[in-house]
């Protein structure tokens, strides 16, 4: 059976913040000259353009989870955590099932710690870490006693986290039922179950 899981909003944002980073990724790296694409000025000026736009974008997802009480799909939970971190590791090798079913509950817990700790620590230091960059000539103005190597490299720290989570997050959508049961679900809304009885709440539910 398929329950519908991910709104047209959720699909939209996931998408575009998905290509957000990628490009924020390719063009950060060209800007430390790891490689030459678009030239260092073609190159910083789409970086600030897509780390506004995502900025922006980020107010949006906001206050969507806010007025639609999504929040509380993030809310984080210790039950079965440890059998999602085993299922992972070694039991999704020997062919058994997950310990947490989809169900309404969008993300098992192991991915609410994960998006929390990225909403809650990985996006505001990138934000921050980037403003300072974009900013370096106000640094006076601003008393901010800071060397500008230092910025980089926490930036760039930063960057290499969100590829990180890039690289497993893409990763973890192969693992459905079939390779592209989970990448299938971000673009129709649903999300493929085997049996009906598996819709089962595993938690205190959500809504």
């Amino acid at each position: 059976m398929k329950i519908y899981l991910y709104t047209r909003f959720e699909r939209f944002w996931h998408w575009v913040q998905a290509l957000l980073i990628i490009i924020l990724l390719m063009t950060g790296l060209e800007i430390h000259g790891s490689y030459v694409w678009l030239g260092f000025k073609k190159a910083f000026q789409v970086h600030n353009f897509c780390a506004w736009s995502l900025l922006i974008l980020y107010a949006f997802i906001v206050f969507w989870l806010i007025t639609t009480g999504e929040w509380k799909q993030y809310l984080p939970t210790y039950r079965k955590l440890l059998e999602v971190v085993r299922y992972y590791l070694f039991d999704i090798f020997r062919g058994k099932p997950h310990p947490v079913p989809k169900t309404e509950s969008k993300h098992n817990p192991l991915q609410r710690i994960t998006y929390l700790m990225i909403v809650s620590f990985l996006v505001p230091f990138q934000i921050i870490t980037g403003f300072l960059y974009y900013y370096y000539n106000k640094w006076t103005e601003w008393n901010i006693k800071l060397s500008l190597d230092s910025i980089a490299y926490l930036h760039t720290a930063g960057a290499f986290a969100f590829f990180i989570f890039l690289i497993v997050h893409i990763y973890m959508t192969t693992t459905g039922e079939t390779i592209f049961t989970h990448i299938k679900a971000m673009f129709t809304g649903y999300e493929e179950v085997e049996k009906e009885e598996e819709v089962a709440t595993w938690e205190v539910r959500t809504k």
